[in-house]
């Protein structure tokens, strides 16, 4: 099976790791990268819960991923977890705004499978293991500087990176905005719509009141008894 051209890190880490021998070496559990140059290097797995070691895998090792399963050659580098944890990683640091403000967390980023270099970061409001939690996507080229735990980027809030996925919360919000704009909308037109009506009745009123006027001054209605009564043969 081809493998395909670029995966997310979540992805990786979401698929059990099958050998030769379909020997089963575990879930990843976190990356292996080199933050300078926004590179992917590889990932580490563990083999069961109550075991202190890892495997360590390298990218070029990937053979093919089938369904939940990603199937490597080779076999992998072991280490412990102490080790693993002074590798230098993004994933979870905090991103800071151009004023010196946390604004969120690097929760994900996407990847090309060949390579290892990372096209994009995904970026948390808050905690990025809460299920369902919006992504932001933040270039390459918005990231002035990385430290240990730190990414400083030339945005001042989230809202000027573009929505990738929406959390259940933030679609609420937003059909609830939609909503009251909508409202607001229709009473705008309702509005204007009586405004018409009444300066139409108003000026239908005018015109009667003018009618009425003319004839009641009429000099063929003000003629007096006396005239018409010479005028009619009957009388």
């Amino acid at each position: 099976m081809k493998l395909p051209k670029e995966i997310l890190l979540s992805e990786l880490l979401n698929y059990s790791v099958k050998g030769n021998l379909a020997l089963n070496y575990g879930n990843g559990e976190n990356v292996w990268m080199h933050p300078p140059v926004h590179r992917i290097l590889g990932w580490y797995s563990r083999p069961s819960n109550f075991d202190l070691k890892r495997n360590v895998w390298r990218l070029n090792q990937i053979s093919q991923i089938i369904d939940n399963e990603i199937y490597v050659k080779g076999e992998p580098a072991i280490s412990d977890l102490a080790t693993l944890n002074r590798f230098p990683t993004l994933i979870e640091a905090n991103l800071i705004n151009i004023n010196g403000s946390k604004i969120g967390v690097i929760a994900d980023f996407l990847f090309e499978i060949k390579t290892g270099k990372i096209k994009y970061y995904l970026v948390s409001r808050s905690n990025p293991k809460i299920p369902g939690s919006s992504r932001w996507k933040l270039n390459i080229e918005n990231i002035n500087d990385q430290q240990p735990g730190l990414v400083f980027c030339e945005s001042s809030s989230l809202d000027d990176l573009f929505l990738i996925k929406s959390s259940f919360k933030n679609e609420f919000l937003q059909k609830g905005k939609k909503i009251f704009t909508r409202f607001d909308d229709m009473k705008n037109i309702a509005a204007n719509r009586l405004e018409d009506w009444l300066e139409e009745d108003e000026d239908i009123n005018q015109k009667l009141d003018l009618e009425e006027e003319s004839f009641y001054n009429d000099d063929s209605t003000s003629r007096s008894f006396s005239d018409k009564k010479e005028d009619d043969p009957w009388i």
